[in-house]
């Protein structure tokens, strides 16, 4: 996958979680779990896209 493919699923998995953001601001416990949770898989994403660029920087 390449890292421009890469950036956009993650761009349209947050897209996807803006709806239980924006329960999540009204208080809704279940939502703001499912946004936790989002973050966390974002976060190791973006992860992933440091460890594809690095591997293809040092060769």
């Amino acid at each position: 996958m390449s890292i421009a493919d890469m950036v956009q699923k993650m761009i349209d998995d947050l897209n996807e979680t803006m709806a239980d953001a924006v329960k999540s601001d009204k208080g809704n416990n279940a939502a703001m779990t499912r946004v936790r949770k989002a973050m966390q898989a974002a976060k190791g994403a973006a992860q992933d896209v440091r460890m594809q660029i690095s591997s293809i920087r040092n060769g």
